[in-house]
C-alpha cells in the first residue's frame, strides 16, 4: 500500500526529500535486495509516470510552503539526484509566509488555500491503487508548517476520515529558535491531538548530539540534522515482516505501525531510538553483534536515552509488583521510563538470531498493559542503509514527558504576561483558545505521568 508524504513549510520541506533519498537508495541497492522488497519499497513511496526503464520514480508527494524559495531548491536537488523526483503540479507556495505566526498560518493561510491544497492532496490520492495513510512532516516551532500544517491535518481527517494520518513533528532547540516557538508548539500539539492518530517526535537538542557525538560532524548543519531524521524514519517505514503478516512484507505500513503503537486515543506521543547510528568512516570498521545490539536498544528505553554514547547503567526496572514512580531513588531521572506500547524494527543479516526476551518484560510498561500485547516485532534479514545489523524502538511511553513539560512551561510563562499574545489574536486566536490548549496538553502530560503509578 502507499504513502502520500506531506512535506509541510521549511522544515517539512526539507526532511522529506531526506527520507526519499534514503528509502531510494536503500530501495535501489543490489546487495541482499529481493525482487519483493524492492517492490514494495517502490509502492510506498513512489509512482512511475512513464512507461520504460529510463523514467524516474515520482514521489507520492505533495510539497506546501508560503515561500518560494525552500520548494524551488526542494524540486531541483530530487531532479539532480538522478533517481526520483517530484511530481510537476505536486507543490503549493506564495510569496508571503506566516512570519513564524501560528494563528497566521492556522487562520489566515489555511482557510485561504485550503481548495488548492487539498485538491493537489485528492489528485495524489487518485493515483494510489491501495491508500495506506497520510505521512506529514512538520516543524512545531514556526508559522506555516506548524499552523497551516495543522489546519491540513484537520482537512485530511474531515476529507478522508477512515484514512490513517501520521505526523513526525521537529522539536525545536531548548535554546530557541524563535521567540513564540513554546506557544506554536502548544497550539500545535493540542489541535494535532484531536485529528492526528499519532505524533513521531524528533527533538533537535537529541539529533543534534547524535551528529556530533556519533557521526563525528565538526560543523552541524540542518542538513546533518535531517539526514538523521530521515535515515531513523526509514529504518521504520521500509518493508519488514510484521507479526500480523510473516509470510509476505507488511502491506499496511502505517495501518501496522499504530495498531502496534496507539492502544489507547489518550496516548499518541510517539519517540524513535535507532542503533548503530555512525559515521561512514567509522562504519566499514565496526562489527555487531545482535546481543551487544538488543543490550544497548534496550537500556536506552529503559533510561530514555535516544543514542548509544552516554547510556545511564544506574537506571534499573523496578522490582517486581513495585510501580516505576515509587521505585526507591530520591533522583527523579533516575527513575525508569515506562511505556504503554513499543514497537521494536530488526533489520540485518542473521536477525532471527536476535533474543527479543528482555524487551518482553512486563516491568517495562503500565500495569493495565499486558506485556505480551505491548510489544510487537518486525524484522527482515534485509540490511538498511548501509548497516548490516540496526535495530530500532518506536516507543509510546514517558520518552517526552521532559521537552514537553518543558515546553508548556515556558509558555504559561509567556502567557501570564500576555507577551505577544495580541500577535495571535489579531489572526483569530483568542486568550481562551490559548487557556483550552493549555488544558489539554496538560491533560496529557497528567496522563503520561501516571503511566507509572
Amino acid at each position: 500500500m502507499s504513502l502520500v508524504l506531506l512535506q509541510l513549510g521549511q522544515c517539512g520541506n526539507q526532511v522529506g526529500p531526506e527520507l526519499l533519498d534514503v528509502v531510494s537508495g536503500d530501495g535501489r541497492s543490489e546487495r541482499g535486495r529481493s525482487d519483493s522488497y524492492r517492490a514494495a519499497s517502490q509502492e510506498r513511496f513512489f509512482r512511475q509516470e512513464e512507461a520504460g526503464g529510463d523514467a524516474l520514480p515520482v514521489a507520492r508527494a505533495i510539497l506546501v510552503d508560503m515561500e518560494p524559495k525552500v520548494i524551488s531548491r526542494t524540486l531541483s536537488k530530487a531532479t539532480k539526484s538522478g533517481r526520483w523526483r517530484y511530481g510537476n503540479q505536486s507543490y503549493f507556495c506564495q510569496k508571503q509566509g506566516s512570519g513564524n505566526n501560528w494563528a497566521n498560518g492556522f487562520c489566515v493561510h489555511g482557510p485561504r488555500h485550503e481548495e488548492a491544497v487539498m485538491d493537489l492532496v485528492r489528485r495524489e490520492v487518485e493515483k494510489c491503487e491501495r491508500l495506506s495513510g497520510f505521512f506529514a512532516m512538520m516543524s512545531v516551532a514556526g508559522g506555516t508548517g506548524s499552523g497551516l500544517g495543522t489546519y491540513v491535518t484537520r482537512c485530511l481527517r474531515d476529507t478522508y476520515p477512515n484514512a490513517f494520518i501520521l505526523n513526525q513533528l521537529t522539536w525545536p532547540y531548548g535554546t530557541g529558535e524563535v521567540i513564540v516557538q513554546n506557544y506554536n508548539a502548544v497550539l500545535t500539539l493540542s489541535h494535532l491531538y484531536q485529528s492526528s492518530d499519532a505524533l513521531l517526535i524528533h527533538e533537535n537538542d537529541t539529533v543534534h548530539k547524535i551528529c556530533s557525538q556519533l557521526m563525528n560532524i565538526k560543523q552541524i548543519s540542518f542538513t546533518d540534522i535531517n539526514k538523521v531524521i530521515a535515515h531513523q524514519l526509514g529504518s521504520v517505514l521500509q518493508p519488514a515482516y510484521t507479526r500480523w503478516n510473516g509470510s509476505q512484507y507488511g502491506t499496511n505500513p502505517l495501518g501496522d505501525l499504530l495498531e502496534s503503537l496507539v492502544t489507547h486515543p489518550e496516548y499518541k506521543l510517539l519517540s524513535l531510538m535507532n542503533i548503530p547510528q555512525m559515521s561512514d568512516t567509522s562504519l566499514q570498521f565496526s562489527t555487531f553483534t545482535w546481543p551487544a545490539l538488543m543490550k544497548h536498544l534496550r537500556q536506552m528505553l529503559i533510561a530514555n536515552t535516544k543514542m548509544e554514547a552516554g547510556i545511564d547503567w544506574r537506571v534499573k526496572l523496578p522490582p517486581a509488583g513495585l510501580p516505576a514512580a515509587v521505585k526507591p531513588s530520591s533522583n527523579r531521572e533516575l527513575h525508569s521510563n515506562t511505556s504503554v506500547a513499543n514497537l521494536l524494527v530488526l533489520r540485518g543479516k542473521e536477525v532471527s538470531k536476535a533474543d527479543t526476551g528482555g524487551f518482553k518484560e512486563q516491568a517495562l510498561y503500565t500495569s493495565w498493559m499486558p506485556a505480551d500485547s505491548a510489544l510487537n516485532i518486525w524484522r527482515t534479514s534485509t540490511a538498511f542503509n548501509k548497516y548490516e545489523k540496526s535495530a530500532t524502538v518506536v516507543s509510546n511511553s514517558q520518552c517526552l514527558l521532559k521537552p514537553l513539560d518543558s515546553t508548556v512551561t515556558k509558555a504559561w510563562n509567556m502567557f501570564a504576561s500576555r507577551a505577544y499574545v495580541h500577535q495571535y489574536v489579531k489572526h483569530g486566536i483568542s486568550e481562551e483558545d490559548f487557556l483550552d490548549c493549555f488544558t489539554t496538553i496538560e491533560q496529557v502530560i497528567a496522563s503520561y505521568s501516571n503511566l507509572g503509578l
